[in-house]
């Protein structure tokens, strides 16, 4: 019987190729780092010492690269505003028009899960977690002005990503990573108001199962601040 990937993976023999030595100095109150190349030979014995290339290191990087990297490629979605790929500054802010999106909703809320007209919606996702806001233009722009996001589970505009598991695509394009944060969000149960406040002007309840089956009634979004999408896009 031929064995799985897994099995195949965790008996196949491994040979050691070459030991990185990284040195460090620490003069002048600054530091310094120096990677030293220790090629092994096919009996096991350490070679010649020699400087890193940068051959060598873009082998090992393009080897981690492929099965580790968080670094989204691909075409632009137009609805993509902005975009940080630095690793350890991952940041993406990009919007959807106003639609009708299917919500989940906590037995207690008293609300049915079904689909619901919703404002158009900015998401702002990265290493900080997830923000999200509201807006009205028919077409955004830098001043398009941004109100409360008038859903369960945000606070200000931060948002409580609850019990949604949801697995971070092998294959990171930015359409299947923007895909990705929308359903951390739109597929968790909606539970509490964050905050214990209304974000819309009436009850959040009322407001959510009036938009069943009638457009969203912009008038109970509440502006934040003065804040415009410009203000975010930094």
């Amino acid at each position: 019987m031929e064995t799985n990937k897994i099995t195949r993976n965790l008996t196949a023999l491994l040979y050691p190729m070459a030991a990185l030595i990284a040195y460090k100095n620490t003069e002048w109150n600054r530091d310094s780092f120096f990677l030293e190349l220790r090629t092994i030979d096919e009996s096991g014995n350490f070679c010649e010492e020699q400087p890193v290339s940068f051959e060598f290191m873009n082998e090992l990087l393009k080897g981690y690269s492929e099965s580790h990297s968080t670094t989204p490629y691909g075409p632009l979605p137009d609805n993509l505003l902005f975009s940080d790929c630095r690793k350890g500054s991952e940041r993406y802010v990009w919007y959807n028009p106003p639609c009708r999106r299917m919500m989940f909703f906590k037995e207690s809320l008293g609300i049915e899960s079904a689909e619901y007209n919703i404002p158009g919606v900015v998401y702002d996702a990265g290493g900080h977690g997830m923000r999200i806001y509201a807006y009205i233009d028919k077409k955004i722009t830098p001043e398009t002005p941004l109100y409360a996001a008038p859903f369960f589970n945000v606070t200000g505009a931060n948002v409580c990503l609850g019990n949604a598991k949801i697995d971070k695509p092998k294959t990171l394009t930015y359409s299947r990573l923007l895909e990705y944060w929308e359903k951390k969000f739109w597929l968790t149960e909606f539970s509490h108001l964050g905050g214990g406040s209304n974000p819309t002007k009436s009850n959040l309840v009322l407001v959510t199962k009036a938009a069943m089956n009638k457009p969203f009634n912009f008038n109970e979004l509440k502006p934040i601040n003065k804040l415009k999408l410009k203000d975010i896009l930094r």
